[in-house]
């Protein structure tokens, strides 16, 4: 008996030996869940460096520069095809093609000339990457004055390098930087105008051929709605989703809705979220996985992240939090991270799911307004 006890002693002795060593690994496995990223995307980012920065969403490290020959920019387009890059240089009158898998400049042009000066307002390439279609305003400098021009539809071929059509502005009767958006159908057919209302245009002839009574959140009750407030790139091809203001017909109000346009076949779905926002600022990113969209209301010392339901057309939740006091949103190729940036050179990195911070990416340079683009592996 005794021979036996001593050996199921010895059993026990050694089981416990094997289980306190390999408890510590589940622990470390436990307490060491995998990093969160955004994806396998790139961000494309204009800075005061006069370059454009290009980050990799995996490791969040700086990969490479784009050095600008135009300067400092204004605005930068990604092309229909992901393939091209077209800055606008801060003066508003020279643009600079970049070709995003080479990381160099195509071409770059301007269509001033002398003391004529043309500075675009707005702008957009068709699909081919033939044609650009800019609203223009010019500035003739005279012997005592500059003498301002009407604004004016002007159609630009990019490789013959000449006007094509120009004709003249009739959309509303002042267009505004922030406020006007360009955009082509997929088949460069039709060229939509966001304004004080959807104008949709003959893209061949510059023609209106319909309207909507529909706008961008522009108006005092709603606030500023930059360009950078649009996060296109998880749109599908053919589609442009954001953030309008419509007016109840019943209510003699103003409703926030979603609108997603489809281009192609001049048709528009949207649902509403409720009263126009009296926040300073709004701005709206859609998801990765275009199931979720997100809305960011700016005011000081008040600043919200709200969660929409897109496929049950609804408002889902609402995140208060402390914040920069300006800033912008994107949403990651995958979906899972939100970045919140502007102003400054960093760009604080949020989990989409409950809105938690994460980490933030800091750059050597302050980033330019409107030129955030995460471009999907091809």
């Amino acid at each position: 008996m005794r021979r036996v006890s001593s050996a199921a002693a010895a059993c026990s002795l050694i089981a416990a030996v094997i289980y306190s060593r390999a408890a510590p690994v589940a622990a470390v496995d436990a307490a060491d869940p995998p990093k969160i990223t955004g994806g396998t995307g790139t961000i494309y980012l204009g800075s005061y460096a006069r370059r454009i920065a290009v980050i990799d969403e995996a490791t969040e490290k700086l990969t490479a520069e784009i050095p600008l020959q135009t300067g400092l920019m204004w605005a930068m387009r990604l092309s229909a095809d992901a393939t091209r890059f077209y800055v606008q240089s801060a003066d508003q009158e020279r643009f600079e093609i970049i070709d995003v898998a080479s990381r160099k400049t195509l071409d770059t042009f301007t269509l001033s000339e002398g003391d004529r000066h043309v500075r675009a307002l707005a702008f957009d390439v068709d699909p081919q990457n033939r044609f650009m279609v800019l609203v223009a305003r010019t500035a003739t400098k005279l012997v005592d004055r500059f003498e301002i021009g009407a604004p004016t539809f002007i159609q630009y071929d990019l490789k013959e390098h000449k006007v094509v059509r120009t004709v003249p502005w009739a959309t509303d009767p002042e267009p505004q930087y922030y406020y006007l958006q360009l955009r082509f159908s997929p088949d460069g057919k039709l060229l939509y105008v966001f304004a004080n209302e959807i104008v949709i245009y003959d893209a061949a002839s510059l023609s209106k051929v319909d309207a909507w009574d529909l706008s961008l959140p522009n108006e005092a009750a709603v606030g500023r709605f930059d360009l950078s407030s649009m996060d296109e790139t998880n749109d599908e091809p053919g589609y442009f989703t954001a953030l309008f203001t419509v007016r109840d017909p019943v209510q003699k109000r103003r409703m926030l809705v979603v609108g997603r346009v489809n281009l192609g076949r001049k048709s528009i779905d949207f649902f509403p979220l409720g009263p126009a926002s009296e926040h300073a600022e709004v701005s709206f990113a859609l998801a990765g996985d275009r199931k979720h969209g997100y809305m960011l209301l700016q005011d000081i010392g008040r600043y919200e992240l709200w969660t929409i339901d897109m496929s049950g057309r609804k408002f889902q939740s609402k995140v208060t939090f402390d914040a920069r006091p300006r800033m912008a949103l994107r949403s990651s190729s995958n979906g899972r991270i939100l970045y919140i940036y502007e102003a400054g050179n960093t760009i604080d990195l949020y989990e989409a799911e409950g809105f938690k911070y994460l980490r933030r990416i800091t750059l050597d340079a302050d980033m330019m307004y409107n030129t955030f683009h995460v471009v999907r592996p091809r």
